[in-house]
């Protein structure tokens, strides 16, 4: 089902893009994957799912990201999916936005029309898509997750709500509390509907209080990022993890912004902290 679009060596391992037919997105996906040395050796590599922000497409961290060099150290898998179904079908902002429709996914499981027929990014990155990878490439079930801005809210709720799902999670400057800031409030209105009672399930901050595993949460923010206050709103997390006893390391990055000169300069420690989870026995 996987058809290879390009590959390249990377530091002892192999990029690859591929595209398939997706159920949950009603259409063709691309994703890209890196495999480590290891892989290419024979052995079965545990794999790091990582969801992209808002415009982005799974080219973005395996080009700006830095995240090869030690992944091929580590013996670990990046799997980088899109952030949106794509093609002319899929409905996208009619008002021309960049903030919902194509580019702009959410990863949840839309409930709207005309959305719902292809905006299911959520059951696609949980359940689609490590299945056909785990079948068709040499990756061990065992996962994490991680991911940018949007696609930080995307990784965090899909660990809060698939208990024993990953080893570990991660994310970099996430959409902490997209019910309370524009940018999820949009989008949430649209793939939802427009009673907030329903966005409660795809909302971090609101999931962590009833969450039924504590899986440690590692978070990134820099301290400079244009979007601290008004769209990501990590001290909302943060008060919603106190209260309900939810370990979560929260680092404020002195002086650094939204981008991937960010991502890459914590990326390492990511590695290992995801590393360290999909190494250790059971």
């Amino acid at each position: 089902m996987l058809e290879l679009l390009s590959e390249n060596r990377s530091f002892g391992g192999l990029h690859r893009r591929y595209r398939h037919p997706s159920s949950e997105l009603n259409g063709p996906a691309t994703l890209a994957v890196y495999l480590p040395p290891q892989a290419l050796a024979g052995e079965r590599v545990p794999a790091l799912y990582w969801l992209s922000g808002l415009t982005c497409t799974d080219e973005n961290v395996m080009q700006k990201g830095g995240a090869h060099r030690l992944a091929a150290e580590l013996g670990l898998a990046l799997v980088a999916p899109d952030t949106s179904p794509r093609g002319a079908e899929v409905p996208t902002d009619p008002e021309g936005g960049w903030d919902l429709g194509q580019g702009a996914g959410f990863y949840v499981d839309a409930t709207q029309a005309p959305w719902d027929r292809h905006y299911r990014m959520h059951s696609y990155v949980v359940e689609e898509l490590p299945a056909l990878l785990e079948a068709e490439l040499p990756l061990a079930p065992a996962r994490s997750i991680s991911g940018h801005s949007m696609g930080g809210h995307g990784a965090l709720v899909a660990a809060l709500r698939h208990p024993g799902r990953y080893r570990s999670v991660s994310a970099f400057a996430p959409i902490c509390h997209p019910a309370a800031c524009p940018w999820g409030r949009k989008a949430f209105g649209a793939y939802l509907g427009p009673d907030p009672r329903a966005w409660a399930g795809w909302d971090a901050t609101l999931l962590i209080p009833d969450a039924a595993e504590r899986l440690p949460l590692l978070v990134d923010q820099g301290s400079a990022d244009p979007f601290l206050d008004t769209q990501l709103r990590p001290a909302d997390l943060a008060a919603a993890a106190e209260a309900a006893g939810h370990p979560l390391q929260l680092r404020l990055q002195e002086g650094y912004d939204h981008s991937y000169f960010f991502i890459a300069s914590f990326i390492d420690d990511h590695l290992r902290h995801h590393a360290a989870a999909l190494r250790a026995p059971g």
